[in-house]
């Protein structure tokens, strides 16, 4: 199957792991970057800083099939770095810095940037390719936002990649798949007949505590839980409640990807919430691993590329965001990552996602994803007593630093 030759190809990630991104480059115009040739290009600043999540830009430095960097380079002039973040809260320090032109921003660190005027408005005009962005993604409320309240939402950002934070769990523990998050939040014996104390992993972010509440919203309906990301001080509460209880079992929270995948390979762990590119990477290594959605549904990411207010090169920003939408990137990028487009016409347009890659990445499990987004007071039924990122941010620290 060539999904499984797409996981050797990840594999190869683990071999040169270098995500730092240089190339050379010179001078390039305004155009799009499918239309201006090297030759011609003049008029932009010949350089984007791109602050991303590990493996969303890659120039083929660790399997040559990947690179989407090379062609835009040679065409628009622009050359492109990139600095890899592992979570939310690092990409809003770094763009806070002004040094970079564009992040991949996830639901949870958006809202944050757009408020904190650390991202401008995107002219949509400037990018042909938006219109052909799945419709799901938009006017997505994470990067479409009324500002400045004049009753007409403003554009934050170009969609780039969605997906899911799977339950990815060990298969000689589990011979048949779990269904609830139940493994990784309750004290209990795993099929294997072994306690899951000491063998199960949480998620290092503060947005973390979304997914108790999604286990929460399942399992207490009392608690009228109808959105994970808009808890009021009862629901917050039973969260931190359900996390502290998962701290007695879970002696590790992941940030790394690489480190988790390690813990999964020698530290004899067996469930955990993950990201499909650790599964992809595990199975490629020839590991007993697999994943699942749960039957209480799962948090998601639905990352938008954004532009700081200070970006030192924004004609050469522009270009990327452009190319960023060309359907071969984006199924590239969803086949390496382990993610979907947001171009539907991603999922046909690479040979390297394959024809399933959409379907096994989750593309039409949309529906059942629960995407991050910061935790702010306006609460969806009108009042602003919910609890604020802030505090997410301190009650989470003392719960996974006890």
């Amino acid at each position: 199957m060539k999904l499984t030759l797409k996981m050797f190809h990840l594999i190869a990630a683990l071999i040169v792991v270098s995500m730092i991104l240089s190339a050379c480059g010179a001078a390039a115009t305004e155009a799009p970057a499918t239309e201006a040739p090297a030759t011609e290009a003049a008029g932009n600043e010949g350089a984007v800083g791109i602050v991303a999540w590990p493996g969303y830009i890659e120039r083929g430095a660790n399997d040559p099939a990947y690179d989407w960097v090379t062609a835009f380079e040679a065409e628009t002039g622009c050359k492109v770095t990139v600095k890899d973040a592992a979570t939310s809260d690092e990409m809003v320090q770094l763009m806070n810095s002004g040094e970079y032109d564009l992040v991949t921003a996830s639901g949870d660190s958006s809202l944050r940037l757009v408020y904190g005027g650390s991202v401008q408005e995107i002219d949509v005009t400037k990018i042909p390719s938006y219109g052909t962005v799945d419709e799901r993604l938009q006017n997505a409320p994470w990067h479409t936002v009324d500002k400045n309240g004049d009753g007409t939402p403003e554009h934050y950002g170009v969609p780039y990649q969605f997906g899911l934070n799977v339950l990815m769990y060990n298969t000689t523990v589990f011979p048949e798949p779990p269904t609830s998050w139940a493994v990784v939040f309750e004290p209990m014996d795993l099929p294997d007949g072994k306690p899951n104390k000491d063998r199960v992993q949480g998620y290092v972010g503060p947005i973390y505590i979304a997914d108790a509440a999604v286990y929460l919203k399942a399992h207490k309906p009392e608690l009228g839980i109808t959105d994970p990301y808009e808890l009021t001080e009862e629901q917050f509460q039973a969260a931190l409640d359900l996390l502290k209880t998962q701290r007695t079992i879970a002696p590790k929270y992941w940030g790394d990807y690489l480190l988790q995948i390690e813990d999964f390979k020698n530290e004899g762990f067996a469930a955990a919430p993950s990201w499909p590119l650790q599964v992809n990477l595990l199975q490629a290594d020839g590991q007993p691993i697999a994943s699942v959605i749960p039957d209480e549904g799962a948090t998601g990411w639905a990352d938008t590329t954004m532009m700081s207010s200070k970006a030192p090169h924004p004609k050469c920003a522009y270009l990327w965001l452009e190319h960023s939408l060309d359907p071969k990137v984006q199924g590239d990028v969803a086949a390496w990552f382990g993610s979907n487009p947001s171009v539907p016409a991603g999922c046909t347009a690479s040979e390297l996602l394959t024809a399933d890659g959409c379907k096994l990445n989750g593309f039409n499990d949309f529906d059942k994803i629960y995407f991050w987004k910061t935790p702010i007071a306006a609460c969806g039924n009108g009042e602003s007593n919910c609890v604020t990122y802030d505090r997410w941010t301190e009650e989470f620290t003392a719960i996974v630093g006890q």
